[in-house]
């Protein structure tokens, strides 16, 4: 090595080199994208992100992270020929030359240093700018097809979509970045100290025949042989880390389940049904921890073996050469590091197998989701449009899953001001009814009108989002009705006790019973004056007092809404001028109701 030309050699190398990966890069990216399976997948999730019609700051990253890479390969060069030159040294007994390496070796170190650290950086903004944006893409698909809600209708719902979102994404981000990266060292490693390799090697004799730069055929053939193997016995940690990924988040739901249901449970003092159902969902954690942990065994116990081998092998081949002074001490010691080098590197591909099945799990699970929300967005729904003041609904069918027919040829015209009530057996479809009404139902066919206006379903079981009490209010809606309005609203719907705590962060669904729930919800309804009301048994765990002063309000204060409600209690009918009765098998009566 000419250490007085150092710079500008690692310049032209480091330019050549770059341009040279960037090519590589690109074809390898590309050809496994169309000729494997988790290549499409990947793909998948990359391609829109690293679009420069969308934005040229990944790539951008990507281009620095990659010339990083590369110029951390060219210090690992550098670093080898300066091993050679500082042993060197010390066999020749010159201590000029020891301390000029050792300013040399101070010099690269804090090159390298800085390197790592930019790279770093470097690395940690391209994971999280890219775990941000796949996020916000799979979140809005997720929310947008409304599979959180529409995948119950999928003959293969996935599990746990919360995790894929929270887990999955980080791990993919991640282990993409590592691993891509990871090869790129390996790969440039692998040439670049293989031509070391080639004018350090000796012949060697084997077998009775002598084979020129033996060590360098020596290497690929281990590792070849060793990878193989390390292929063969980590093959099934694949399917392993995914079992891991969905048991483990089983087990958090089922954990879930009982701090959403806790009163439930204790009302009917379940916990030892709840103990068996934990306890059973915790040991398919375990004894799945337990098949990772011998099949990592195997893996690991191969994989160190292996290494540990690799060691001493160098020194094997290159000391007989060191003392018959074909080679000096410093050749061997580069021989060493860059045999290690090319060990290394060769058997990246095998110690990375681990890291590439749980890699092939979190892709698995990722387009698990991404095609859950496709499949969602393509059930079928009946589209309702908005027009003029009346809710229509002509010739609307609606069936359930399997076809067999709720309700047939419902025509209904309500005008503003009107209230119209649903009734019917239990299974006969009035719930369904609503769904429909509201876009989420995708068995039917006909046609709904709604008028120009907001439309607010409360269902029997209110939801309550987190946060602040005035978000609770005005959900869907940014809270912006001034505060004696808001208070008011409670006050009318005796929850005025609550006027004080509107900017309170709390989770309200533990805090107010089913019945303050409930009549919350009403005060949602006061504030936002919608143009039609569906209620679904929005008022069963509420009494019949307070049930009359809440219908009431409906009708004093929001004369002109159209009210549309399901229930069964008869005291309903005094505050509904017209009534739908839902028989089964998709008949229907309508009737005139008179309170």
């Amino acid at each position: 090595m000419d250490w007085n030309n150092v710079v500008w050699d690692s310049a032209m190398w480091l330019l050549k080199a770059y341009v040279m990966t960037v090519v590589a890069f690109v074809v390898v990216v590309i050809l496994l994208a169309r000729f494997t399976k988790w290549g499409r997948q990947f793909w998948r999730f990359a391609a829109p992100y690293f679009n420069p019609r969308r934005s040229l700051k990944p790539l951008t990253i990507l281009a620095v992270l990659l010339l990083s890479t590369v110029f951390a390969v060219r210090m690992t060069v550098l670093f080898s020929y300066w091993y050679n030159d500082f042993y060197d040294s010390i066999q020749n007994l010159d201590e000029s030359a020891f301390w000029h390496f050792l300013r040399v070796f101070a010099l690269l170190a804090t090159v390298h240093v800085v390197r790592a650290l930019i790279e770093y950086l470097i690395g940690q903004t391209l994971d999280i700018d890219w775990r941000t944006w796949l996020n916000h893409h799979l979140v809005d698909d997720w929310l947008d097809s409304r599979a959180y809600y529409r995948d119950r209708f999928l003959d293969d719902a996935i599990d746990n979509p919360d995790q894929r979102v929270q887990a999955d994404i980080t791990n993919f981000v991640t282990t993409s970045r590592s691993l891509s990266m990871g090869a790129v060292t390996a790969v440039l490693s692998i040439v670049s100290f293989t031509g070391i390799l080639w004018d350090l090697s000796g012949p060697m004799t084997v077998f009775g025949v002598e084979i020129s730069r033996a060590m360098i055929f020596l290497v690929y053939i281990y590792v070849l042989v060793t990878t193989v193997v390390a292929f063969w016995i980590g093959k099934p940690l694949i399917k392993l880390n995914f079992l891991n990924e969905k048991l483990g988040a089983n087990f958090r739901y089922a954990l879930i389940r009982v701090r959403e249901y806790g009163e439930s449970i204790a009302f009917y003092r379940g916990e030892n049904v709840e103990r068996r159902t934990l306890a059973g969902r915790f040991a398919d954690v375990i004894r799945n921890m337990w098949q990772i942990v011998f099949r990592t065994l195997k893996f690991s116990g191969w994989n160190l073996t292996v290494n540990q081998t690799a060691v001493i092998f160098p020194f094997l081949v290159q000391g007989p050469r060191l003392f018959t002074g074909q080679v000096s001490l410093g050749d061997v010691m580069q021989t060493s590091q860059a045999f290690g080098q090319v060990h290394d590197s060769l058997s990246f591909f095998r110690e990375s197998y681990a890291d590439f099945a749980s890699f092939r799990a979190t892709l698995i699970r990722l387009n698990g989701l991404a095609n859950d929300n496709q499949h969602a967005a393509e059930l079928p729904i009946l589209k309702t449009g908005k027009s003029g003041d009346d809710l229509q609904v002509e010739k609307l069918d609606v069936r359930i899953p399997t076809g067999q027919t709720l309700i047939e040829g419902l025509e209904l015209t309500v005008t503003p001001g009107q209230s119209l009530l649903v009734k019917g057996p239990s299974g006969s479809g009035k719930t369904t009814l609503l769904r429909t009404l509201a876009d989420l139902w995708p068995y039917a066919d006909g046609t709904v009108s709604r008028p120009v206006g907001e439309a607010i379903f409360l269902s029997q079981r209110p939801y309550l989002p987190l946060g602040s009490l005035r978000t609770a209010l005005a959900y869907p809606k940014e809270p912006t009705a001034a505060d004696d309005v808001v208070r008011a609203a409670l006050s009318k719907v005796s929850l005025g006790n609550l006027g004080d705590r509107l900017d309170e962060t709390a989770d309200w669904t533990r805090i107010l019973s089913p019945g303050e729930q409930q009549r919350l919800a009403f005060a949602r309804v006061l504030i936002a004056g919608p143009a039609v009301i569906f209620l679904d048994e929005a008022t069963s765990a509420i009494d019949e007092g307070l049930e009359y002063t809440l219908y009431t309000l409906l009708r004093t204060e929001l004369p002109d809404s159209i009210v549309v409600s399901v229930g069964h209690r008869s005291t309903l009918n005094q505050f509904h001028s017209r009534g739908v009765e839902l028989e089964g098998e998709g008949r229907w009566t309508e009737s005139e109701l008179v309170g």
